[in-house]
């Protein structure tokens, strides 16, 4: 296709990509250093700029570029405008069936419920956040209710974040991880081994996770690390890609999983081709193809006995606490099956409940089936029932993850688990590819997988479908089954060795 003809097009998708940065700039100040008296005008401001990128997904000008591109696309034509055009039509369709002014309505509301939620995990004082999860829910039906057709109310908000994914395709997946996961949860579980209890100061912690982080290939030049009270990552543009990380002074392993998790995402970002720069190609594929690739470093590198032979002599000089550990200690340690209440924090094998669990309950909140009062209660005896704990309060129960608090409820959840899925046969691949990927990491050496990812995965944005970059990247359509195996490998393997065996 001649230049010319997709120009007009670019220009046009360059502003919107120049909006969503300004919007995502002022997320990340929102979370990361935003005075609490600013909270008013964010939500404003943040309103002001949605309302303007969606008005110019309805200008009719976009829609004239985009046919015209389309007509001039031939049948040998590029394959990147050939996706960026199936992309940009996808996208255009959806936006138009939104109207710009309930775009700035509900990204109003994100900023206040955001705000009351992290002041009702401070104060426990949960009456006006229970309210605005309330209003959020009716938002979350009035967007289901532009998208008719489909046969769930969630569908169309999963279908926005994992494209081709519903409801009723995603339930057998979840029973059968749901049917293996809780008898082996039973069966693994083992007394707390954990890491020395610190302390581990906040500075030292934050300087051991960006130091493993760039090890990984986290690229400072184009990136930086913050606190925010749910870690994230964030992209301004190809060479402004930012991570937020959590800590904990009593607990080394929140932070240093968080930071590994967001380097992870970040890395993915960082990776994708530059050509795409200004265009909805510039992203990842999918929520559960970006999850992938944040658990892939988090749990199948960073839970590794080979990462550890690594990892622990550099966390050891930024840590006197852990003098005198072994890297058998420390896997056993970072692997160790414990039930738990918070998601973020879970072991391998439980947390797939923790993500099904709350796919459930959106559901229900969706079918009508429950209510925002009722919710704390039902997701304690979620709780009792699948991993035989009970929150201690509202931070570490329904208040724990800001998805429902400053986006919609539905189609929050399922890329995590999606992810986990994705993660095992992706990396099952690599290893098939490039042969001794375990010595590499005790090397400090993970600059070939990086590369295989961002050949296979990286670079290609949302410029393939997730089925067919799956396909592409493993030989195969995604199978749960890899995943499966990994886990039962890894874990029997820790159930049946002697302590000290590892």
């Amino acid at each position: 296709m001649d230049a010319k003809a997709i120009a007009p097009l670019r220009a046009r998708l360059q502003e919107i990509a120049d909006l969503d940065a300004v919007d995502s700039v002022l997320t990340w100040d929102q979370s990361v250093c935003m005075p609490p008296g600013g909270g008013e005008a964010r939500g404003r401001q943040l309103a002001t700029v949605a309302r303007l990128r969606h008005e110019r997904w309805h200008d009719p000008r976009l829609a004239r570029d985009l046919e015209a591109a389309e007509g001039a696309q031939g049948a040998d034509g590029d394959p990147m405008t050939a996706a960026l055009l199936r992309v940009v039509r996808r996208d255009l369709e959806r936006a138009l069936r939104v109207p710009p002014d309930w775009v700035a309505r509900f990204a109003a509301h994100g900023a206040t419920a955001y705000d009351a939620w992290v002041e009702a995990r401070a104060t426990g004082r949960v009456e006006r956040v229970q309210q605005l999860l309330e209003k959020t829910l009716e938002y979350s039906h009035a967007y289901a209710g532009f998208f008719p057709g489909y046969d769930h109310p969630a569908d169309a908000l999963i279908d926005e974040a994992d494209e081709g994914a519903t409801v009723a395709n995603l339930r057998p997946l979840f029973a059968r991880l749901r049917s293996v996961l809780v008898p082996w949860v039973a069966e693994w579980t083992s007394e707390p081994d954990p890491l020395p209890r610190g302390p581990y100061p906040r500075e030292a912690q934050l300087a051991a996770g960006l130091e493993l982080a760039q090890a990984i290939g986290y690229d400072l030049q184009r990136g930086r690390q913050d606190e925010s009270p749910h870690p994230f990552a964030v992209r301004f543009g190809h060479g402004d890609v930012r991570i937020t990380t959590r800590i904990v002074p009593e607990d080394l392993t929140e932070g240093l999983f968080s930071t590994l998790h967001e380097a992870g995402h970040a890395m993915y970002e960082q990776g994708v081709d530059p050509a795409f720069e200004g265009t909805p190609l510039a992203e990842g594929a999918s929520a559960g193809v970006h999850e992938s690739q944040a658990r892939l470093w988090e749990n199948q590198v960073g839970r590794s006995s080979a990462f550890w032979a690594f990892a622990l002599p550099r966390l050891q000089r930024h840590f006197p606490a852990l003098a005198g550990v072994t890297v058998g200690q420390a896997y056993r340690a970072v692997n160790r099956v414990v039930p738990s209440l918070i998601r973020t924090e879970a072991d391998e094998v439980t947390y797939n409940l923790h993500v099904i669990l709350r796919f459930d309950l959106e559901l229900d909140l969706l079918d009508g089936r429950l209510s925002v009062a009722e919710l704390p209660e039902a997701w304690a005896e979620r709780y009792a029932a699948d991993l035989g704990v009970r929150p201690r309060g509202h931070a570490d129960g329904w208040l724990q993850d800001v998805h429902w608090f400053g986006g919609l409820v539905g189609g929050s959840f399922q890329g995590y688990t999606l992810g986990n899925v994705m993660s095992a046969q992706i990396l099952a691949a690599a290893r098939r590819a490039l042969g001794d990927l375990d010595g590499c990491f005790m090397a400090g050496d993970f600059g070939p997988l990086r590369a295989w990812l961002t050949e296979n995965v990286y670079r290609h944005g949302r410029a393939k479908p997730v089925e067919q970059l799956v396909r592409d990247a493993t030989g195969g359509s995604l199978s749960v089954e890899p995943y499966l195996a990994y886990l039962h490998g890894k874990y029997e393997a820790l159930a049946n060795a002697p302590v000290g065996g590892i």
